[in-house]
């Protein structure tokens, strides 16, 4: 028998999830026959997406009594982020569809006054008397949250423009709103717990900082299985192995990954999935991927590699339809809208195609137009700034960020610590950066270490 049986709920990043227990050396089955989820010694329930889809699909593999008898009879439960709100009793996401009703409660929508999705790392704060749940920092990726605790779970905390339920436990049961498999050391250190029963370590909190943190996150632009960087894609030099160079990054504190296959869209082709494969490997940390996306089947093949977000451009523009159909399918937390911006007289141009065509379309507008539609996250980079560290453009940056309510990561020039934090300034949620990082100018961790003497919250 296996130690862990992950239920293929068909709405989860199961890469992620079986990867992290493989690490802990835990034999692990990917199943969503009820006979085998019903015999299993421990069962994870993860997820990622809408909370109506999720209930669906247990329903439509015969899981869902399966999953109450054996929580009724007090075997190890781990529910991942849409896998707890599903424990609950119901979801303001979708009225009137029951839970597994495990947990007493109603998810509820975070408030509109911070942007959400609740993307990133935040601070977890566990009460007395958790034997699984330390105080520290995790990785978020939710728009619902119970805001109350249960009676007879012990619950840990979180706050993201209200007090929310980052984590519950009873027994042998750990529900969590974050992604453990994610959240490097510190879920790595709670899924051995869980694992073990061992009961887990007092001590201070891992960091004094409170609410979400703003990222840095290293981009591996990749081409042919290795990493290259030019400006503006152009003059493409090589910057070593991407499964090495995501590995190094996140030991200096990378708060996430982006790969984007540079030469996918412009040859008329996918992403390259074994490049996925090798960096999710290494990886604790959330990975997202771009780069010739097109179908909702594209997407599902590089979340089944190991993404945890899709990041779109090209297809999204000649198609619009396509970020609505992929936030249906994974939840608008997984659909990230790539933007190139170029600046033009009275606004700023989007460009497909790697910045080789212009598409017609004001950069502000697009990036309005795609959160109605259902992307969870802009990633926008000034195309007049890749590569040439001037630093960011921020006039554009502050325009987008005015426009929408969703996270902005913002690319394109970095060159120096002033420019971090001047982006941070101008809105952005993140800092997306390659040049500074492959040439050995920086690192994250002094990065970091800046921005935390200016007073901006980081994860260290």
């Amino acid at each position: 028998m296996s130690d862990v049986t992950i239920v293929d709920s068909g709405v989860a990043n199961l890469a992620s999830i079986a990867g992290a227990f493989r690490r802990l050396n835990a034999g692990v089955v990917v199943s969503a026959d009820p006979a085998i989820v019903r015999d299993a010694a421990r069962i994870v329930l993860p997820g990622v997406g809408a909370f109506g889809a999720g209930m669906a699909a247990l329903r439509s593999r015969g899981l869902e009594t399966v999953i109450r008898d054996v929580a009724s009879r007090g075997a190890p439960i781990l529910g991942i982020c849409l896998g707890m709100q599903i424990l609950c009793d119901t979801s303001e996401e979708t009225p009137g569809v029951a839970g597994l009703g495990v947990v007493t409660g109603t998810c509820r929508r975070l408030p509109p006054e911070v942007r959400i999705p609740h993307l990133g790392w935040n601070s977890v704060s566990a009460e007395p008397g958790a034997r699984l749940v330390t105080t520290g920092i995790a990785a978020f990726a939710n728009s619902y949250a119970l805001r109350e605790s249960p009676k007879e779970w012990t619950p840990a905390w979180a706050t993201h423009g209200v007090r929310f339920v980052a984590a519950l436990e009873r027994g042998p049961i750990l529900a969590c709103q974050f992604h453990p498999e994610l959240s490097g050391a510190y879920g790595a250190a709670l899924l051995q717990r869980w694992l073990t029963g061992r009961v887990a370590p007092s001590g201070p909190p891992a960091n004094g900082a409170s609410g979400l943190l703003r990222r840095i996150i290293p981009c591996l632009d990749v081409q042919d299985g290795r990493v290259v960087k030019g400006i503006r894609f152009q003059d493409l030099r090589d910057a070593g192995d991407p499964a090495e160079q995501a590995a190094r990054y996140e030991a200096q504190g990378a708060d996430e990954i982006v790969i984007l296959d540079v030469a996918a869209s412009a040859a008329g082709r996918g992403t390259q999935v074994e490049t996925v494969r090798r960096v999710r490997t290494a990886l604790r940390i959330p990975l997202t991927v771009g780069g010739g996306v097109r179908t909702v089947e594209d997407a599902r093949l590089l979340l089944s590699a190991g993404a945890d977000k899709v990041s779109v451009n090209t297809a999204a523009v000649r198609r619009p339809e396509l970020l609505t159909e992929l936030a249906e399918a994974f939840g608008c937390q997984c659909v990230v809208l790539a933007i190139d911006a170029r600046r033009a007289v009275e606004q700023w141009d989007v460009l497909v195609i790697g910045g080789r065509e212009a598409a017609g379309r004001d950069a502000v507008a697009w990036a309005r137009e795609g959160e109605s539609l259902g992307a969870g996250e802009i990633l926008l980079t000034s195309w007049d700034r890749d590569g040439t560290r001037t630093g960011h453009d921020v006039e554009l940056l502050r325009a987008v960020s005015e426009a929408v309510r969703v996270p902005i990561i913002a690319s394109g020039g970095v060159g120096t610590r002033d420019h971090v934090a001047a982006a941070f300034a101008a809105g952005a949620d993140a800092v997306l950066a390659a040049s500074v990082f492959h040439d050995g100018d920086d690192t994250v961790d002094g990065i970091k270490a800046d921005l935390a003497g200016r007073g901006i919250q980081v994860r260290r």
